[in-house]
């Protein structure tokens, strides 16, 4: 493993992102606060905050997206859920690329925060 694949783990684009959450073959991780979480999210996102997430909680037959406001901490997340075994990457540019890509959020008006 180079340092570079290190330092950056496997992402995602917008778009890909959410044709995998459609056709439900990835669950989504929302790292972010709570507060964040609850202003604005991807439908069916699981919240999966990154200071206290136990990856044994997460099956490890599924396929995960981590996402956070700009991919930051999720990429911290997707680092430590794949050291823990799952197939997980992070989707780059987080929830503010997810709305560039006019992507929608739940609630209907929700925001990022």
């Amino acid at each position: 493993m180079s340092l570079l694949s290190a330092l950056m783990p496997p992402s995602i684009q917008a778009a890909q992102a959410a044709e995998r959450v459609s056709s439900r073959a990835a669950l989504v991780l929302d790292v972010r606060t709570r507060r964040e979480y609850e202003a604005g999210r991807i439908a069916r996102a699981q919240y999966f905050p990154l200071g206290g997430f136990d990856a044994a909680k997460l099956d490890p037959a599924e396929h995960y997206i981590a996402v956070c406001r700009t991919g930051a901490r999720s990429g911290q997340a997707t680092r430590r859920l794949r050291r823990a075994g799952l197939d997980v990457v992070n989707l780059k540019g987080g929830m503010l690329a997810w709305r560039r890509a006019g992507l929608p959020l739940q609630p209907r008006n929700g925001q990022i925060v």
